[in-house]
């Protein structure tokens, strides 16, 4: 089987690797249902476990997006914290307690491997405010108005060689 990838803030996924010759797919049916049952088993133990960190103890956690690797053995989990709080600071201390939270999560999965857990920002809101303030820019909105009115000066009519 050929190893399947996936962009995410247009960088190429760590640990997902593309061979050579092969047409980039999306997740498999399955890799989104594990994700999805991962996203939520993780969600309900981040919400219900106190933990010993105080930074870790006191942080509120949303977890965005799960992703897997093709042989459901390695996770990605996209975190985001509440008040768009900057989640760096938080990373280390994630991969600190993965594999007690593999743990917790390993029995309501029922899979035969549970997936080892990586813990990444979700950059995903700050890219959709930064296309929105671009979007809403002046000079955007200009461009737009005056590319409105060529179209309504100049109707699509036959078939027009290309200019360039």
């Amino acid at each position: 089987m050929k190893p399947k990838s996936s962009l995410r803030n247009g960088a190429p996924e760590q640990g997902f690797r593309k061979a050579a010759g092969t047409v980039r797919k999306g997740p498999s049916q399955r890799q989104l249902r594990v994700g999805e049952e991962i996203r939520h088993a993780l969600a309900e133990i981040l919400l219900r476990t106190e933990f010993h960190d105080k930074a870790l103890a006191q942080a509120h956690l949303t977890i965005s997006e799960v992703r897997m690797s093709p042989d459901l053995k390695h996770a990605m989990v996209f975190i985001t914290q509440l008040g768009n709080k900057d989640v760096t600071p938080l990373l280390p201390l994630l991969a600190k307690v993965a594999p007690f939270l593999r743990a917790q999560v390993a029995p309501k999965l029922g899979l035969r491997v549970t997936p080892a857990l990586k813990f990444l920002p979700d950059e995903a809101l700050e890219e959709a405010t930064r296309i929105n303030k671009l979007l809403h820019r002046p000079e955007v909105a200009r461009d737009l108005e005056n590319k409105a009115q060529g179209a309504a000066l100049h109707p699509p009519g036959p078939e027009a060689p290309d200019p360039h």
